[in-house]
């Protein structure tokens, strides 16, 4: 069985988790991210999920000290990848912000990963954060335009994954 694991990156509101939904609805597909283990322990400081400016600074500042304490995202990643691996799905996406842990993440698995940015207008700028900014500056595999109406990204990008487990998986 073929199985692909994608990084997808991306500014906040470029759509990342509405196309990923659109592709684990055909089935066969899961979703995970880097920040999920962070905003557990953020919810235990009082955070309230909202994803506003201050909220979002205080994720990835959390985010960069638990990599630096005890690499607690790649970890919760790790076996997430792991899961997949003995699971009937055929496609990973990974949620990761930071070039260094996409990097790190693609070097520490067992399989062929590729990285997709999505871009979508209206969303470039300077979001306040580290993870936020530095969405662009890896050089990803992909990268998918999301600029349409949502059905029709969806189709789209329903479309390119498809190509893509033929390419690479």
């Amino acid at each position: 069985m073929p199985k692909l694991t994608i990084i997808i990156n991306g500014k906040p509101g470029s759509g990342k988790d509405a196309l990923c939904d659109a592709v684990i609805r055909q089935g066969r597909a899961r979703k995970a991210s880097s920040i999920e283990p962070i905003r557990a322990i953020a919810r235990l400081g009082g955070w309230d999920g909202v994803k506003d400016a201050k909220s979002r600074k205080l994720l990835s500042d959390l985010k960069r000290l638990f990599t630096e304490y005890n690499n607690l995202p790649a970890k919760y990643l790790s076996e997430v990848y792991e899961n997949f691996l003995y699971s009937e799905d055929d496609v990973l996406f990974v949620h990761i912000r930071e070039s260094d842990q996409i990097a790190a993440f693609i070097n520490g698995i067992s399989r062929k990963a590729v990285s997709l940015l999505v871009r979508r207008p209206g969303t470039e700028g300077a979001m306040g954060n580290r993870s936020d900014d530095e969405t662009e500056s890896y050089n990803y595999d992909e990268i998918f335009d999301n600029d349409g109406a949502l059905e029709d990204a969806e189709k789209a990008f329903c479309a390119l994954v498809a190509e893509m487990l033929k390419k690479y998986a």
